[in-house]
């Protein structure tokens, strides 16, 4: 029997409209073939065609961005039917030179063109004043994934317990941020579940970095936070489950941020964060939210080099008996001496044994590689 079709049956759209400010995390996907279709139904735009600028002058901030969209808060509201209108949906002119790292980043400076009829392009990426930059990974198109640009402070947060404080992560971060020029931060929040801080902060303190203790179930810490915060444009990092997006919703209660639980079976935080977003928070904060990582390819950093991002290790090692010392195996070794006597956190040299370690595959993989 043929299977006759109803000619009264409405054909379903491929493009649904979603809200974007109320249900960002479904609106804004990552899923690109959608992304495709949708492009099929679009006009062509005008400004696509023509020949892009040699000079830049930015006139918007990226919010987030997929790989052929970005979500911008424009430095000056245009007009539309409903008012004036300060955020665009725009589509990424696909001739910008990705080169070998990800095109855009949140908190990117670009020049956006908005055509009488409301739609916008980006036509023009500003100049990066500070990045946050980690090694996409082996198995990417790109060598380098851009976390968040043009940021002046990096809080590392991480959980005094459930899940379980991670110095390796924060080591890893500590590095990253002193490659981008931001100034990094520790706040160790869910510190409601403990009866003190976890024994690894001190360490951190000695190198004097800032620490801030906070519980978003009790408040602890919310105030410093939001000092510290205070003026500047931050991104939150860190695993899964540590308490970003809770964090970000003590700081401004209107936010309504996505959270999620602590898995119990595994101790391992779920993604409530899918793709990193610009905030805007009370107190003239600005605040990139991005998704919990598991681990941290650093960029730009070799075996030879890692020592010189480990500040208490410098002073040691110029006295080490080999000019090339890798801190390892070596005899006459003046960090191992360091350590060995207390003045060098075991974590700490813990983390650098591990680092280079990964580093060093990492190298070995590369060079194979090629041939």
């Amino acid at each position: 029997m043929v299977k006759r079709k109803r000619l009264d049956k409405k054909k379903r759209s491929t493009v649904r409209e979603r809200d974007w400010e109320q249900r960002h995390e479904t609106s804004f996907t990552h899923d690109l073939a959608r992304h495709r279709r949708a492009m099929v139904k679009l006009p062509e735009h005008s400004l696509y065609h023509e020949t892009p600028p040699e000079s830049v002058v930015p006139n918007a901030t990226v919010v987030s961005h997929t790989r052929k969209w970005a979500f911008v808060l424009l430095d000056q509201p245009f007009s539309t039917e409903d008012g004036l209108e300060d955020t665009l949906l725009c589509l990424i002119d696909e001739r910008l030179d990705r080169q070998d790292a990800s095109l855009l980043a949140p908190g990117d400076r670009v020049l956006v063109e908005i055509a009488p009829d409301g739609n916008g392009v980006v036509r023009g990426i500003g100049e990066r004043h500070t990045a946050l930059v980690r090694h996409a990974g082996v198995h990417g198109q790109l060598n380098r994934q851009i976390i968040a640009a043009n940021v002046e402070m990096l809080v590392i947060v991480a959980a005094a317990t459930h899940p379980p404080f991670c110095p390796g992560l924060i080591d890893r971060f500590l590095i990253v941020a002193q490659l981008g020029g931001v100034t990094p931060m520790l706040c160790v929040n869910k510190m409601d579940l403990v009866d003190a801080e976890p024994a690894e902060v001190a360490h951190y303190r000695e190198l004097g970095l800032t620490i801030c203790n906070t519980s978003c179930k009790i408040g602890e810490g919310i105030n410093h936070l939001r000092d510290v915060l205070h003026g500047k444009t931050s991104v939150f990092a860190g695993h899964s489950g540590v308490g970003k997006s809770s964090l970000l919703n003590c700081l401004d209660p209107e936010l309504r941020a996505l959270t999620r639980e602590v898995s119990e079976a595994t101790r391992r935080g779920r993604h409530a964060t899918t793709a990193s977003k610009l905030y805007q928070l009370a107190g003239a904060i600005r605040v990139i939210d991005t998704p919990g990582i598991r681990t941290l390819g650093l960029w730009d950093v070799s075996p030879e080099t890692l020592a010189f991002y480990f500040p208490e290790m410098v002073e040691r090692g110029a006295v080490c008996k080999f000019r090339n010392c890798t801190h390892i195996h070596e005899p006459g070794c003046g960090v191992r001496a360091a350590v060995d006597a207390g003045d060098i956190a075991w974590a700490r040299y813990d983390s650098y044994k591990r680092i280079r370690a990964a580093l060093e595959s990492q190298s070995d993989s590369q060079t194979t590689g090629k041939h």
